[in-house]
């Protein structure tokens, strides 16, 4: 019998990674673009930045974000296969907001015992994401942590790179008095809010991840485990459509905090939430938890995971794109002159609360 390395004696298993990039390589050229130079495996990714020479201006745009505490429901679940999707929705998303197209994603993926099959469900999740935004999975690690994180614990981080034209880039000087907030509706919690989440529904309410949920329609395990909407291209065709303003990913922090993150001073925005229903995974944590209607706002997306700020002859351009692409949308609120800080409020109460 051969020894054991002393790298595996201390729990770093070289022979089980090298399976998982063999495993993982077919994930990654679903995704290839043109510009894409070389293949797996190599020290850095290569993209051909002769792609950008027709753009008068390009400016890069770069976003950095992970999954959260939303990889403890995969883990305890042992499904692996969608916080991937959701790491990627949560980098594309914060960069398509500027009005930049995602070129391509890197990953990291830290763990306390690499699980080849395990790491290839990730990354196919990510290249699942990948191929819907249009964007080319171009490199990435995978890093063996024992005595840091639990053998079958692990952790997800990642980079997306993305290019506009300097004079198209989307911000709040562009935001004007009268501007309509279209909404669009998110598939669910996103990746955001999952320590209150768990907190509420397993820690204090016993909920059972296995457990059906009538008004789910789905176990609550797999209703926490729906990912995160890639909104990239979709985005994309409703500024090609239309004159849009700004637009805020509706992510940490709840709907009102980052929409004000895209409004100038002077400029005040009321969202009616009679104008939408939340859906029931937001209704089942906020009864369940005694959660307060401030708190539940500031924290979880509501069933919001776009605000596009436009002016209102682009409202009804931008809904029917949205439209075709099977995204529910409507306007939720207005944009008024007013003196000081930006800010957002929201009046009303949503239907049947």
């Amino acid at each position: 019998m051969a020894e054991q390395s002393a790298y595996a004696r201390a729990g770093v298993d070289i022979e089980a990674g090298d399976r998982a990039v063999e495993l993982m390589k077919a994930h990654v050229a679903r995704t290839r673009r043109p510009e894409v130079l070389g293949g797996l495996g190599g020290f850095a990714g290569f993209f051909d930045a002769a792609a950008l020479k027709d753009y008068r201006h390009p400016v890069l745009a770069t976003s950095t974000d992970g999954v959260g505490t939303k990889v403890a429901i995969a883990q305890a679940l042992d499904k692996h296969d969608t916080v991937g999707f959701d790491l990627v929705g949560m980098l594309v998303d914060d960069l398509v907001v500027v009005g930049a197209e995602p070129l391509f994603v890197t990953d990291y993926i830290a763990c306390g015992r690499v699980v080849p099959e395990r790491i290839a469900a990730i990354v196919g999740g990510i290249a699942d994401a990948c191929a819907v935004a249009g964007a080319a999975l171009l490199g990435g690690e995978t890093a063996e942590h024992p005595g840091l994180l639990g053998p079958d614990e692990y952790d997800l981080a990642g980079a997306t790179t993305g290019v506009v034209e300097r004079d198209r880039i989307l911000g709040p000087e562009r935001v004007r008095p009268g501007d309509q907030v279209v909404a669009l509706a998110s598939s669910g919690l996103h990746s955001n809010g999952y320590s209150l989440v768990r907190h509420v529904l397993l820690r204090e309410g016993g909920l059972a991840l296995d457990a059906h949920h009538p008004e789910l329609g789905v176990t609550l395990g797999e209703a926490l485990l729906t990912p995160t909407r890639v909104y990239a291209r979709d985005i994309l065709a409703m500024i090609a459509a239309a004159e849009v303003h700004a637009i805020s990913h509706i992510t940490g922090g709840g709907l009102a905090n980052n929409l004000v993150r895209v409004l100038p001073d002077g400029i005040a925005v009321t969202l009616r939430r009679e104008t939408w229903t939340p859906p029931a995974i937001f209704r089942l944590v906020q009864r369940v938890g005694a959660v307060s209607q401030p708190d539940i706002e500031a924290t979880l997306n509501q069933g919001v995971g776009m605000a596009l700020v436009v002016p209102p002859d682009a409202v009804d351009a931008v809904r029917r794109v949205a439209s075709s692409r099977g995204i529910e949308s409507w306007v939720a609120g207005e944009a008024v002159a007013a003196e000081g800080p930006a800010r957002v409020t929201l009046t009303g109460r949503h239907p049947g609360a």
